[in-house]
């Protein structure tokens, strides 16, 4: 017998494959569905059989975990509701049962179950009642993890941190779904790291019932060191290798690892240039796949004919230095999507961008976009470069911004100016030249203008264990401006802005989110100087829920200015229910203000309903704010920052 392809005794063909684990046991006979000679029984009894007999029902005694199962899977079960079934096909279901049960519940560590099965009842009011008592469950009593090769000897800290994450150890209920899956983990942490080529040499579950144990043998062989190549890259049309090669982080000779594979994939798929990017490593049709892919369209294209073909690799060799191929779809050069939404801050909205992707045929990126809210109008448009060899992009920009009787204000902002970032695998830095043209209107006032010319650095640190739905981790954004009177200015200020987002794990489900917000506009002179979209309001969904959007400011007569000063905190508790829906509690507190002396936070609790939808997080929240007395919703899609 191979021990890398042991079976179960085998089950009656209707019902799933038990599985690999060899079974050293009692010879017991067979049903005679589970032969050869079983199918040519029930086609003979199909073909002879009398007039077909009427439905009929099955009720199973069993702990949960094998009712299900045999309810599923077992021929009686499957065919209950069929009325072609004829008395002689029924009676061999019924007795060969107990057979088919023990097939199944092998599978699950019951290779001796007691069944027990009786008929009442005749013509459509038959009943199957089917009782099986699985007995003692087989447990794993020796487990023998080997791994032969060069790893066992180049990596030996490896190979025991294999062997301590094996996922079925001894004391362990035996299963074949936790036994197959101990088998692949334990392979595709082998292949994670160095050993690109390892695979499972053989394995064996030998199961003994009389004593109710399972003895497990896995031998793996790790095969050569792996280590990075140069780069192979195919699919470009129209823009050249130097994009992908910009925003390499692999070093040629470093030690084969998954996780700087799927970086590198990461950086190229964050290009606005490509739809679908794959990767993996060795000769073209030899290599084995490392899984860094991206979700987009699948199907990348081959290996342009002509390009020279890798040297065969030494599979005997202890290392081996394999290239990285790397394919890519692009995206068609022009793309335009459109969207509506509402949020509780500004309203309904629509939405719309168009992006070309090979500005003057330099891969330049043309992006605009426009929307249009309730409260709010925004439009937008960039021109940006590819990535440098630093990975920088540098960009030209400028947008317009009008918000329409916010808290009795009008305010419309111009900006324009050149930025020069990059974006990596937890960290965004951004270096800006900006040029700020603001109006405010208060609400029976005359409008207040005012210019800035801010250079600027902003940071981003994403630190989190999943990009959409965090449950460990921390986002970080910090801004740093400044502004001279007379350069462009019409005063001078220091802007600082910071805010952190931490999320904290409780127990398998449940989640705490706190997060802290500050920024201030330092000057000596005139607040009304600094242009209105550089200072600070709070209030609202990502803010202080209770309270109306941006309506935590200044008081000036009716209208809320924004203020010099901001300061937020929030505490919320998630409890989980299912994995999809759970509820929160929260708590928030903060103030926006031009005086720092007698300070007054604003206060707001609440609950809501928490939905991890296809599309992203939402949130549908009630929150009370404690000083105005008052109750407001606030609904979010995604995660705010």
């Amino acid at each position: 017998m191979d021990p890398g392809n042991e079976r179960l005794p085998p089950a009656a063909p209707s019902g799933p494959p038990p599985g690999n684990a060899s079974v050293r046991r009692r010879s017991r006979r067979l049903p005679p569905a589970a032969t050869p000679a079983g199918w040519v029984v029930w086609a003979v009894l199909a073909l002879c059989a009398p007039p077909a007999a009427a439905t009929y029902k099955v009720e199973v005694d069993a702990p949960k975990a094998i009712k299900d199962m045999l309810e599923e899977h077992l021929d009686l079960s499957r065919y209950r509701t069929r009325d072609d079934i004829s008395p002689d096909q029924f009676n061999y279901m019924v007795e060969t049962v107990g057979e088919q049960v023990r097939q199944f519940t092998s599978t699950e560590g019951y290779f001796d179950p007691a069944t027990t099965t009786r008929v009442e009842g005749s013509g459509d009011q038959r009943t199957v009642y089917l009782t099986v008592e699985p007995g003692a469950r087989t447990l794993i009593r020796n487990v023998d993890v080997d791994v032969t090769g060069p790893a066992a000897t180049q990596s030996p800290a490896q190979v025991a941190e294999l062997r301590a994450k094996w996922g079925l150890p001894a004391g362990e209920p035996f299963r074949q779904a936790d036994w197959d899956k101990a088998k692949d983990d334990a392979l595709a942490e082998l292949q994670s790291h160095t050993y690109y080529g390892a695979r499972l040499a053989g394995s064996q579950a030998r199961v003994d019932p009389d004593e109710r144990a399972a003895d497990l043998n896995a031998r793996y062989a790790s095969g050569p060191a792996y280590s990075l190549g140069p780069l192979r890259i195919s699919g470009l049309r129209r823009y050249p290798e130097q994009i992908i090669r910009n925003v390499n982080p692999l070093s040629q000779g470093e030690p084969y690892r998954v996780e700087r594979l799927l970086e590198f994939q990461r950086a190229i798929q964050n290009q606005p240039y490509f739809s679908n990017v794959e990767i993996d490593l060795g000769p073209q049709g030899d290599a084995r796949s490392t899984d860094a892919r991206s979700t987009g369209d699948q199907g990348a294209d081959d290996q342009p004919s002509g390009a020279p073909a890798d040297p065969p690799l030494d599979q005997n060799a202890e290392r081996v230095t394999a290239p990285v191929h790397v394919r890519v779809r692009e995206y068609p050069t022009n793309r335009l999507t459109s969207g509506v939404g509402y949020t509780t801050d500004t309203g309904a909205q629509v939405e719309g961008r168009y992006s070309y992707y090979n500005l003057f045929n330099r891969a330049w990126v043309f992006d605009s976009q426009a929307r249009i809210e309730q409260k709010r109008q925004y439009a937008f448009a960039e021109v940006a470069m590819p990535p440098d060899t630093r990975t920088y992009r540098n960009s030209v920009y400028g947008s317009y911004e009008r918000t329409i009787d916010l808290e009795s204000t009008d305010l419309t902002s111009l900006r324009t100016g050149l930025k020069r970032s990059r974006s990596r695998e937890k960290y965004d830095t951004t270096l800006s030249l900006d040029y700020y043209y603001d109006s405010l209107q208060p609400y029976g006032e005359e409008a207040q203008l005012s210019r800035a010319l801010v250079p600027a650095f902003a940071w981003t640190r994403r630190d989190v264990d999943n990009p959409v739905f965090p449950r460990r981790g921390n986002v970080i954004n910090t801004q740093l401006g400044v502004a001279a009177k007379h350069v462009l200015s019409d005063e001078t200020f220091f802007r600082l802005y910071g805010r952190i987002r931490q999320y904290i794990p409780v127990g398998k489900r449940d989640l705490v989110v706190a997060r802290l917000e500050l920024g201030a506009d330092i000057t000596r002179g005139d607040v009304t100087g600094v242009p209105a979209s550089l200072r600070f309001r709070a209030g609202g969904t990502d803010s202080i829920r209770g309270y109306g959007y941006q309506s935590i400011g200044t008081r000036s007569g009716a209208s809320v200015l924004p203020a010099k000063y901001l300061g937020t905190a929030s505490l919320e508790y998630q409890y989980w229910f299912l994995y999809d829906w759970g509820v929160a509690v929260f708590w928030d507190t903060g103030t926006a203000t031009d005086n720092l002396t007698g300070v007054r936070l604003y206060n707001g609790v609440g609950i809501g309903a928490r939905w991890r939808s296809p599309v992203g997080p939402v949130q549908l929240d009630v929150g009370y704010g404690i000083q105005e007395k008052q109750f407001r919703p606030h609904i979010s899609l995604g995660v705010a920052f």
